[in-house]
Parts: C-alpha cells; structure tokens; sequence
C-alpha cells in the first residue's frame, strides 16, 4: 500500500514537472511566435491575398479579379526580363563569390601569410560600406567619360581612352551589377569560411600530405569536406541576400534602365506597386518572389546535402 502511494506521488511530481516545463517553454516561445505571425506569417498571406485583386494601393476601391494577375505576368515580357536577370544575378554572384571567398580564405589560413588581421580587415570592408557608398564607387569606376577608372584602364591597353557606357549599355549593364555585388560581399563570407578553417585539425592535412597529397589536392579532399556544412548554410543565405541586394543596386545605381535592361523582380515590383499604382499586379510579382526564395532555399538544401563528417 505504502509502495503503490509511493509510487503514484512520484508519478504526480514527473507529471506537474513535465506540465512545468511545457508552459515555461511556452512562455519563452510565445513573444517570438507572436512576432513571427505579425510581421512574417500575416504579411506573407496578405501578400497573396492583394494578388488576386485589381487596386491601386491608395483607394478604397478594390476589384477581386481571381488569377488574372499571374496569368497576365506571365505574358509581361519586361517580368519574364527581369526575372531572368535575376537569376543571371543569382548563378554569377554566387558562384564567383564563394569560389573566391573559400580560395582567399584557404590562402590566408594555410600558406600563413604575415599580416592575416589586416587582409580580413581590407577584405570586410566593403561589407560595412552602405549600398549608396558603393554604387557611388562603382558609378564612378563605370563613368563613361575620360574619367572614368575602367574606361582608363581599358585605354592603357589600346591606347586610347575608352568610352563605354558600361551602365548605359543594355547587354552590359547586369554583368556591371554583378562586379559591384560580388565586390561588396567576397570580404564577408572570406572571414566567415576562415573561421571554420582554423577550426580543422593540423594532423588531417599531414595525413594526407604523408600520403602524397598535393595542397591542391588538400583542399578538396580536406578542407571543403570539413567546412561543407558551413558552406551549405552560407549559400542558402546567399543566395536570399542576393535577391535583395540586387534590388538595392539597382534602384539606386541605374533606376532599372536602360530601357529596363537591368530590372530584377524586385525592382519590377516596386515599379509596378508604387510608381505604377498597381499595387494587386506588384504583390502577384511579390508571391513570385517568395514562391521562387523558398524554391531555392529547398533546392540548396536537397542538393549539397551529405552526412556531416565527424573527427
């Protein structure tokens, strides 16, 4: 009798205990939950919501219209343009930056080069220049006129000044976008990828030099294996940023132009929501956008996944 009452308090305490625990968990959770309902979850279901109807965003008068939106922006050649010069955007700036930023990083931390502190410094700060800061920059590089620093550098070879008009031109413009964001981001990812670096074990890479490993070889058998996961997470926000940042660029260094050659969703979005007064048709452009960020976020994952390497 006494073991049976024993045993049932013992079992209320694990019970109030684990009832315990749940609310305190609740309670920690709940301010976040809150948050990520109000300014994600609502935004991104409102967002879809105004796709489906006619309005210009500062009226009352709505019209619901359905899917006829989506079903326009696909006939919308200046979407189906900028929609491949976002993914033009995407696969350049991705695949430059983190093939340079893992590169640079491996050098800095293998070859132990005197003065790593300062390269990280040189190397970050264009991640801490302001998007204005470095479209200013970058117009002036790309300035068409004698004094512009590419045009001149260009004129060192033929010898004469060049006059491109590198923003100005339609089949030139996105690849001078694409040298001003990999340029701002390079020196970010490097730090990250040489943080994880140090973190690899010395006797790895002497076991595989005993073995008759070159550095090149090191370094795909060692050292990207050891930072894989790393990598995977860094890319998938990448690739997001790069939606975003590119639309940055883009207002503020060439407005979309010429003649549309440079606009991303992003920018076409904006330009249809707000300057356009098309606020249903800009929101079907924005639930293209989330819909095309979650794909790729899903597709980054599912790709470079691999069992994680344990030492």
């Amino acid at each position: 009798m006494v073991d049976s009452r024993r045993y049932f308090k013992e079992g209320g305490n694990e019970m109030k205990k684990s009832v315990e625990k749940k609310l305190f968990i609740t309670i920690c959770l709940a301010p976040a939950m809150i948050l990520l309902t109000l300014f994600m979850i609502y935004p991104t279901i409102n967002v879809f919501m105004m796709s489906m109807f006619k309005w210009g965003g500062l009226s009352d008068n709505r019209t619901f219209i359905g899917l006829k939106n989506f079903q326009m922006l696909f006939k919308d050649m200046s979407f189906i343009r900028a929609l491949q010069n976002t993914i033009l955007i995407i696969v350049l700036v991705t695949i430059v930056t983190m093939a340079f930023a893992i590169l640079f990083a491996s050098i800095l931390v293998r070859e132990k080069i005197k003065g790593q502190n300062f390269f990280r410094i040189i190397f970050y700060i264009p991640n801490i220049l302001s998007v204005v800061v470095i479209s200013a920059i970058f117009s002036a590089i790309y300035d068409p006129s004698e004094n512009g620093l590419l045009n001149s550098l260009v004129g060192l070879f033929n010898g004469s000044v060049g006059t491109t008009k590198y923003l100005g031109d339609p089949g030139l413009v996105v690849y001078a976008l694409v040298a001003a964001l990999i340029w701002q981001a390079i020196g970010y990812y490097m730090v990250m990828y040489m943080a994880s670096m140090s973190t690899i074990p010395e006797h790895l890479y002497e076991a595989a030099s005993l073995e008759g490993s070159g550095k090149v070889k090191q370094f795909f058998s060692v050292t990207i294996p050891m930072i894989w996961d790393n990598i995977r997470t860094t890319l998938t926000f990448f690739v997001i940023s790069t939606i975003n940042l590119s639309f940055l660029f883009v207002q503020v260094m060439t407005g979309g132009g010429p003649d549309g050659a440079s606009e991303t969703v992003l920018s076409y979005m904006y330009l249809q929501a707000y300057n356009r007064s098309s606020y249903g048709y800009g929101m079907a452009i924005g639930t293209v956008v989330f819909i095309l960020s979650f794909t790729l976020s899903w597709a980054i994952n599912r790709v470079t996944h691999r069992d994680s390497i344990e030492i």
